[in-house]
């Protein structure tokens, strides 16, 4: 160990060779696939497949959404939770 609780150089080599790195293939989006889906506040179906079980909206790297349709999708779910068409978060509540 050196200053501060940090690994030498050496040793953060070490640490790093026995762990294995998943194969991450890329993700589509359904938005991107189906061109006839229109991101919108009133269709609580289609959001409901952008959040996660508690409720959280998911993020780009696990939906595939471009950053375009991820903002489209964030702005629709947070004006569908206002009009209480979609659940807020048990945090935000």
């Amino acid at each position: 160990m050196s200053v501060k609780g940090r690994l030498r150089a050496k040793a953060r080599k070490k640490s790093r060779r026995g762990k294995k790195r998943g194969f991450s293939r890329v993700k589509v989006s359904r938005l991107t696939t189906d061109k006839s889906l229109v991101v919108d506040y009133k269709d609580h179906k289609l959001l409901r497949s952008f959040l996660s079980e508690t409720g959280k909206i998911l993020p780009r790297r696990i939906t595939g959404n471009t950053a375009k349709q991820q903002r489209e999708v964030a702005l629709a779910i947070k004006r569908a939770r206002h009009l209480a068409l979609l659940p807020y978060p048990p945090d935000m509540a």
